[in-house]
């Protein structure tokens, strides 16, 4: 087996992407204790690279992710300083993830179950496969979600779907998930890797400092009340139209019938 073969995750950077491979395929890409820490611990070195600007999570195999290593928990609940140290770094994986100046888009091809679905829901944007099946499942087995499962999926789809996919275990299809929001597009599984080139390239088109302040805004404003919000989003574009290259740069090519040569970073 080669080194590679071996690594639990696998990290790729190529012209300003970073793509993020869980790779225990013969175990769905478990979310053990150690694989959560080396996920901390890539997307903190991805977080550091100025030439990164996109982050792609995917899992190899036939699933993003089936949540976490049942079997090891069995040893972690009997240790409880090292099952929350666990629970810590599991939730500061994923608070990485949404402060990141990096835009990350989960590309979910197969199974997303219990913590893949908490690692799915802190991406800023999610492809799925029509055939994947996504489920919060952890009363199948008598677990709770510890990963912050409960609040964010509450916030993506509301408190009354999240508590029917949370009490019943139920798993849904790429297609369903997209109708509820739970995910940004569904595509046949044959589609899915041109799917999410696609979003690349579009992505790679757009100002950096935009794409910043874009994730900051939606992400920041959900957590306070509206008029916070609106008045968070106020003063933000108001610095960010009258200081930034990319913002006057936008305009005079829109006037002068040219696409933007963007700057800012």
């Amino acid at each position: 087996m080669t080194q590679e073969e071996s690594a639990r995750i696998l990290v790729e950077r190529r012209d300003g992407v970073a793509t993020v491979t869980l790779n225990r395929p013969a175990q769905l890409n478990p979310l053990d204790r150690i694989t959560v820490s080396e996920l901390l611990d890539a997307v903190r070195q991805i977080d550091l690279d100025p030439e990164i600007k996109i982050v792609v999570l995917r899992g190899a195999g036939k699933a993003f992710s089936a949540g976490g290593d049942l079997d090891g928990y069995l040893g972690l609940y009997r240790a409880p300083d090292e099952f929350l140290t666990f629970l810590r770094n599991f939730n500061h994986l994923l608070e990485t993830i949404e402060r990141s100046d990096k835009i990350y888009i989960a590309a979910v091809q197969g199974h997303a179950v219990a913590g893949g679905v908490e690692l799915m829901l802190a991406c800023d944007i999610v492809v799925v496969a029509n055939e994947a099946r996504i489920a919060d499942g952890h009363l199948n087995f008598g677990q709770l979600p510890g990963a912050g499962g409960s609040q964010r999926l509450a916030r993506t789809v509301g408190p009354l779907y999240a508590k029917m996919l949370i009490l019943t275990g139920r798993g849904i299809d790429g297609q369903e998930a997209e109708r509820k929001g739970l995910a940004s597009l569904a595509v046949p599984v044959a589609e899915l890797d041109g799917a999410v080139d696609g979003l690349i390239a579009d992505l790679q088109q757009k100002s950096a400092l935009g794409l910043r302040g874009a994730k900051y805004l939606v992400n920041t404003g959900a957590l306070g009340s509206r008029d916070a919000a609106l008045e968070l989003e106020l003063r933000y574009v108001h610095n960010y139209a009258t200081t930034s290259h990319d913002a006057y740069e936008g305009l005079l090519a829109f006037k002068e019938g040219r696409k933007p040569t963007m700057k800012d970073a």
